[in-house]
């Protein structure tokens, strides 16, 4: 029975058409058990009754902890902030601290927070391949649960696209062959989406499809049942290349991402079929997946319009949406703002006006996708008037390095907020391409959504380091306040450059200091960050139980290693430039060793093996060609990203344990001893038939089979105090 209070509420909100959900009392529960078995029953889950803001509340009563929100997102970020605040404890993909008491602390008074943004957005398109292409139900419920505690209600849900397309393809006559070629792997399927490329990585089997359906049934349940509006997918005009056939008199237009692809086809806006097919599509969207009325559309994603005529691109936005319009009254459409920012060239004023006028503003919200960088909505008179939410974008292609824009993240959402010129903005994000490393970002960012002023950032890291390493001795506290201004100043000063910078060592095999993805320039000077280094390892042992701790000491170690080996680099240069083969060989062997050095460190720590991201590839699998398939497809993301001769090679790069020995090494071996053959005869080595043999050797390492440890090896504390004591006096 509802409360009168909750009544006279529904009945308010049927008079005045404004929202309101009945919070789940059984999935906010469930949520508890998960996050917290041992004291689950220690806390009160109870429903606030409210017409705008999300909100909760958290007080103590009869012994109790009490929960209050309106709906599952505001209870798990109630919790959240308890753990926070109270228990000191953290929750993030890369160390977890629930150390808590077995008696939970009382909250001397009630605490009351409202978050001033509607929407708390999360995810990107390429998220789903670079971090999570071989997910199953237990990670995904892993990551939800993170989604809900850290205040997201606005998910990105497109697992189990290619299911719903594959029924509207048959239905229009589509046979399995014609579509063989269309579908591509899984490891390729954010590229699929936004009409980039076709097959690649395929053919696709059917059982993926059936397996995602349904994981995707169960990815949306849980979503919603916590209080949160999934935004799921709707059509922009990529087609089948057999559409050519099937309909001769289409309009389509092909088109290249000239990355090494082949064509795909766009079926234009002005062509009747387009509307049909979204209509389509997402009317069998709706019936296997239901709507929350939110859908992504992303037209000509890194591919530029046949026209920059304002009255053009006006006419194609307006018949997007009217796609979506016929199957659903209440569409919005959802659209990354990227085009913007990545083809600044294309997109004028004019140009961005004219797409986003032509739809009701009611029916459309702009991610603002990199915000932190560069806050698109400041040339564009905020959005002209569109809703749009402010995103941290972070980290491209899922590549390892510290790196972020930490003051920037801790002023920025609440100055824009407090902007009068930022007119709609109704939300902040998440829309990193990968995630799974670099967590104080993630815990500073989702730190806005409960506040509309800036956070002071050394106070808030104050508490951060409390919270994510436990309880310390004086001496070791201090010490990590210091080492955390350190990384502040140096690694997140967020200066100089968009993204994180790779180490040469993941580059293919070269002399110059950086090849086309190998981005090695950094944001400071190498040696302004061992201090920091210095600190972690002096502290160590008051932190040896701390699983935040290990990986941090793992990964700062990672990063102080990975930028050593740009100095050796120079040396093994130099002393190929002098013919100087003696000298060449010790820094050309010191190099080989540097990099088995950082693979025995990578191995302590689950977050880092290659064998975990193959064997769960191979998980997938229901065949030995599907398991081969998949295996296929996690190699080559990471590595070539397409075939031989693959302009995106190690845009994707990791620094992994067993990719290290296995790839990275393999590749420098070679290089090394085809460039010391040369200087023993006194030639100059051929480096572009070098780069063409290594390609060949990658190709046939994408295509190998083998599997890697999937468990850890060593101690992260010893084995990072033994690097120290190697490298430390050579920096």
């Amino acid at each position: 029975m509802y409360s009168k209070k909750t009544i006279l509420t529904l009945a308010f909100t049927a008079i005045f058409g404004l929202s309101y959900a009945q919070l789940d009392k059984k999935a906010s529960d469930n949520l508890l058990q998960r996050i917290l078995p041992k004291h689950a029953n220690q806390f009160v889950v109870e429903q606030i009754d409210t017409f705008s803001k999300d909100t909760f509340q958290i007080s103590s009563r009869d012994g109790k902890i009490v929960l209050a929100g309106n709906n599952g997102v505001s209870i798990a970020s109630a919790l959240y902030y308890y753990l926070n605040e109270y228990c000191h404890c953290q929750i993030t993909w890369n160390g977890e601290n629930l150390n808590l008491p077995a008696k939970l602390p009382v909250v001397p008074s009630k605490i009351k927070k409202s978050s001033p943004y509607e929407y708390r957005y999360y995810l990107n398109y390429c998220t789903y391949n670079y971090s999570m292409s071989w997910w199953d139900w237990q990670r995904w419920e892993k990551e939800i649960d993170w989604m809900a505690l850290h205040g997201i209600n606005m998910p990105l849900a497109i697992t189990g696209e290619e299911y719903v397309w594959n029924e509207v393809y048959k239905e229009m006559g589509f046979t399995d062959k014609e579509l063989s070629t269309f579908f591509c792997g899984p490891s390729y399927f954010s590229w699929f989406w936004m009409g980039n490329l076709d097959g690649w990585g395929g053919p696709l089997p059917v059982s993926w499809m059936i397996s995602h359906k349904d994981l995707q049934l169960k990815i949306l349940k849980r979503e919603r049942e916590l209080g949160m509006k999934p935004v799921l997918s709707a059509f922009t005009g990529h087609v089948p290349a057999a559409f050519r056939q099937k309909y001769p008199n289409a309009k389509l237009k092909q088109t290249n991402w000239n990355n090494g692809f082949s064509d795909t086809y766009i079926l234009d806006s002005e062509d009747p079929m387009f509307a049909q097919i979204g209509k389509k599509y997402l009317e069998k969207q709706t019936e296997i997946f239901g709507t929350d009325h939110l859908y992504s559309a992303d037209t000509f994603n890194e591919n530029e319009p046949p026209s920059d005529n304002p009255e053009f691109l006006s006419k194609l936005s307006a018949r997007v949406y009217d796609g979506m319009r016929q199957a659903d009254p209440k569409a919005v459409w959802v659209m990354q703002g990227w085009l913007f920012f990545s083809d600044r060239k294309f997109w004028h004023a004019p140009q961005i006006k004219a797409l986003l006028d032509a739809v009701p503003n009611d029916r459309m919200i702009i991610l603002d996708l990199i915000t932190e960088y560069e806050p698109v909505w400041k040339r564009t008179e905020a959005y002209y008037g569109k809703p749009w939410i402010w995103n941290m974008l972070h980290n491209f292609g899922g590549n390892i390095s510290l790196f972020g824009q930490m003051e920037t993240v801790a002023s920025q959402p609440a100055a824009a907020l407090n902007d009068t010129q930022s007119s709609k903005l109704k939300g902040i994000g998440l829309t990193m391409e990968a995630i799974e490393q670099t967590p104080v970002l993630y815990e500073l960012m989702t730190a806005n959504t409960w506040r509309s002023t800036p956070i002071s950032l050394n106070k808030w890291l104050s508490k951060y380091i409390r919270n994510r390493y436990g309880k310390g001795t004086k001496e070791s506290n201090a010490n990590m306040l210091k080492a955390w201004q350190v990384l502040k100043n140096t690694v997140y000063n967020g200066k100089e450059i968009r993204d994180g910078a790779e180490s040469i060592l993941t580059g293919r095999p070269t002399m110059d200091s950086a090849t086309r993805w190998t981005k090695t320039k950094l944001n400071y000077e190498r040696r302004e960050l061992i201090p920091a280094w210095d600190l972690f390892i002096k502290s160590s042992a008051a932190y040896d139980k701390s699983d935040g701790f290990q990986y941090d000491i793992v990964d700062l170690t990672r990063q102080v290693l990975a930028n050593y080996a740009r100095p050796l680099q120079v040396k093994w240069v130099k002393a190929y430039e002098n013919k100087d083969l003696v000298t060449f060989r010790k820094y050309s062997n010191q190099y080989i060793e540097l990099i088995d050095d950082m693979d025995k460190l990578l191995a302590t720590r689950k977050d880092f093996l290659l064998g975990k991201w193959i064997a769960d590839a191979r998980r997938c699998g229901n065949t030995d060609a599907e398991k081969a398939l998949y295996e296929q497809n996690a190699r080559n993301l990471i590595t070539l990203w397409g075939d031989a001769d693959s302009p995106l090679h190690e845009y994707s790069c990791r620094q992994w344990s067993g990719l290290m020995t296995d790839f990275y090494k393999v590749r420098w071996q070679k290089f090394f001893a085809a460039t010391a053959l040369a200087m023993e005869s006194g030639k100059l080595v051929d480096v572009a038939a070098l780069d063409k043999e290594i390609a060949q050797w990658e190709w046939k390492w994408v295509n190998a089979q083998k599997s890697y440890p999937t468990q850890t090896s060593g101690n992260s504390i010893e084995v990072a105090k033994r690097m120290y004591l190697k490298y430390r006096a050579k920096m």
